[in-house]
């Protein structure tokens, strides 16, 4: 074999070599899982719910052949909005940052379209259900990080589902005790719903 015909051979399987492992491979997580998606996603990165193991999710009937998961770092990973919302807890303003809920729901290769719509279940089993629609005029967002902090299981982390109620006045012309109850604290479940 000539050089030349060897070293294009050679250097050519090299860099197949390096594009077919620098695909994109699903991530599993490497902490502990805080999200747990269920529903209309793409492939997901566990599989079934573990009777034995998911005893909250057992407990609260939580049922799902795969599922997405994310980390925190996997969480920290999209691109992060933040709010500046006054809080119902001391009537103050307080700096939320998250990524979007849409961002997360696409983060799991959900293809859903308008008429679809999301079950969010925080750790007490309270649930709520937004539209598409209203999860994306609101903004919604996954809060991790509260005044600059991560935010503590047992206070309203380590994640809240939240919004900027502040700059709708629909929202604002509520009292501030009832302009949250779409946003559960401690969230660690999502189900897409598509009809």
């Amino acid at each position: 074999m000539k050089k030349r015909e060897f070293l294009a051979t050679t250097l050519g399987g090299a860099v197949l070599s390096s594009t077919v492992l620098a695909a994109p491979q699903e991530r599993h997580p490497v902490g502990p899982g805080l999200l747990t998606v269920t529903g209309a996603i793409g492939r997901g990165n566990r599989g079934p719910v573990d009777a034995a193991l998911d005893q909250m999710m057992v407990k609260q009937q939580i049922s799902f052949e795969r599922a997405h998961v994310f980390d925190f770092d996997a969480l920290l990973a999209l691109p992060a909005t933040t709010i500046r919302p006054t809080l119902e807890y001391d009537n103050k303003v307080h700096v939320l940052k998250g990524p979007l809920l849409m961002e997360v729901m696409k983060a799991t290769g959900s293809h859903v379209d308008e008429r679809a719509s999301v079950l969010l279940r925080g750790v007490d089993g309270y649930t709520i259900t937004l539209g598409w629609a209203q999860a994306q005029h609101y903004g919604f967002i996954i809060a991790t990080h509260l005044d600059g902090k991560p935010m503590p299981l047992g206070g309203l982390g380590p994640l809240w589902a939240m919004y900027d109620a502040d700059r709708f006045a629909d929202r604002v012309a509520k009292p501030v005790n009832e302009r949250f109850a779409h946003c559960p604290w401690g969230l660690y479940h999502l189900a897409i719903i598509q009809p």
